[in-house]
C-alpha cells in the first residue's frame, strides 16, 4: 500500500523544528531580562519539540534531507548556543574564563551533532548500535548544563552556584557531549503489554510532579539520567560480547545473561546428584539400579578400638 502525503502534511515536521529553534533562542531573551525560570522552560520546550519532529516525520513518511539539516541546525542553536549564553549572562559578569567555557560548550555541541550526522549514514555499525547514542545527546546536554542554575533557583545560593564550579561543570558536560560513552536511546525502548497501565500511571504522576514542583522534578530527572550512564556502558559492553542476544526474546536474553554470569564466576553444574539416607532407599524401591557396594573387610580388634575412639572424639554415639 502506497501512502500519499500532501505537501501541507510534509511541512509539519519542519514547522515543529522551527518552533523548537524559536523556543531555544527565546531562552536567551528571557535570560537578558533576568527571567531565568522561563529561560529554563524555553529550553525544556525545545527539547520536547525536538523529540517530536523526527517521530512525526517518520510516521507521516515526510523525512527529507532538508529536514535533517534543519534539525541539526536547530539543535545546535537551542541546546548549544542558547544554554551557553544563558549561563554567561547569569554568572560570567564579563569574566574571560566564563566566555571561554561558554565557547567550549557551544563548539562541543556542534561537533557532537556533526558526528551524529555522519553516524546516521554509517552502514557498518552492529545491529545493537541503534539502541545507544554515542555520547550524551544534544537535548540532554543542554539541560544538564543548566543544572547549577536550576539548583540555585530552587535551593538558593550554595557551592553549586559558585562561578568556578559552574564553569567546570559546563566543560565537563561538554566533554560528555563529544565522548564515546554509550547512552541509552528511548527510541528503541519497547514496553510489554502488561506494563502499559503502570507506565500510564507513572506518566500521570510525572506530569503532576512537573506541574507542582517543576524545578525539583527537572533536577531529579537530570540526576537520574547521569546515574544511568554506568548501566548503559555495562549494557553496551555486554551486547558487544553477546550480539546474538539483541534480537532474542526477553526470556532467552535472560537465559544468556545467567549462563554468562556462571561462566564469569567459574561455576558449573554438578556432574551427578548424590542421594543419601531415606531418599536413597525410596529411589531404590522405585526400581533404580542398586549400586554395588564394596565388599566388607575383616576388621581386627585394633581397628575396632580405633573406630570407637574416633566416635568418642567427635561426640557421636555409634548405633
Amino acid at each position: 500500500m502506497v501512502r500519499v502525503t500532501t505537501p501541507g502534511v510534509r511541512l509539519l515536521p519542519n514547522a515543529i523544528t522551527v518552533l523548537a529553534l524559536c523556543a531555544g533562542l527565546s531562552s536567551v531573551q528571557f535570560a537578558l531580562i533576568g527571567n531565568y525560570p522561563m529561560a529554563i522552560a524555553s529550553i525544556g520546550i525545545a527539547a520536547v519539540l525536538d523529540s517530536l519532529d523526527g517521530r512525526i516525520a517518520r510516521l507521516l513518511d515526510a523525512t527529507s534531507k532538508m529536514g535533517q539539516e534543519l534539525d541539526s541546525l536547530s539543535d545546535g542553536i537551542s541546546f548549544g548556543v542558547a544554554p551557553a549564553l544563558v549561563l554567561y549572562v547569569w554568572h560570567a559578569e564579563g569574566e574571560r574564563i566564563g566566555w571561554v567555557a561558554s565557547l567550549i560548550f557551544a563548539v562541543c555541541m556542534i561537533l557532537r551533532l556533526a558526528r551524529f550526522n555522519t553516524l546516521i549514514e554509517d552502514t557498518e555499525q552492529p545491529p545493537y548500535a541503534g539502541e545507544f547514542f554515542v555520547g550524551v545527546p544534544a537535548p540532554a546536554g543542554g539541560l544538564l548544563a543548566m543544572l547549577p542554575l536550576i539548583l540555585e533557583l530552587q535551593f538558593g545560593q550554595g557551592w553549586w552556584s559558585h562561578p568556578y564550579v559552574v564553569w567546570v561543570w559546563t566543560i565537563a558536560v561538554a566533554a560528555l557531549l563529544i565522548s564515546r560513552i554509550p547512552t541509552l536511546s528511548l527510541k528503541t525502548v519497547k514496553a510489554p503489554p502488561k506494563a502499559i497501565a503502570p507506565l500510564l500511571v507513572g506518566v500521570g504522576l510525572l506530569a503532576a510532579a512537573i506541574i507542582q514542583f517543576p524545578l525539583v522534578a527537572l533536577a531529579i530527572a537530570l540526576i537520574l539520567y547521569l546515574a544511568h550512564i554506568p548501566y548503559s556502558v555495562y549494557r553496551h559492553r555486554w551486547l558487544a560480547n553477546h550480539p546474538e542476544a539483541w534480537m532474542a526474546p526477553p526470556r532467552e536474553r535472560r537465559a544468556i545473561r545467567r549462563s554468562s554470569s556462571r561462566r564469569r564466576l567459574g561455576l558449573r553444574p554438578p556432574l551427578r546428584r548424590v542421594v543419601a539416607g531415606a531418599a536413597q532407599r525410596v529411589r531404590l524401591q522405585r526400581g533404580e539400579q542398586h549400586v554395588a557396594r564394596a565388599p566388607r573387610t575383616i576388621s581386627t580388634d585394633k581397628d575396632r578400638g580405633a573406630r570407637r575412639r574416633s566416635w568418642r572424639r567427635i561426640g557421636l554415639r555409634k548405633r
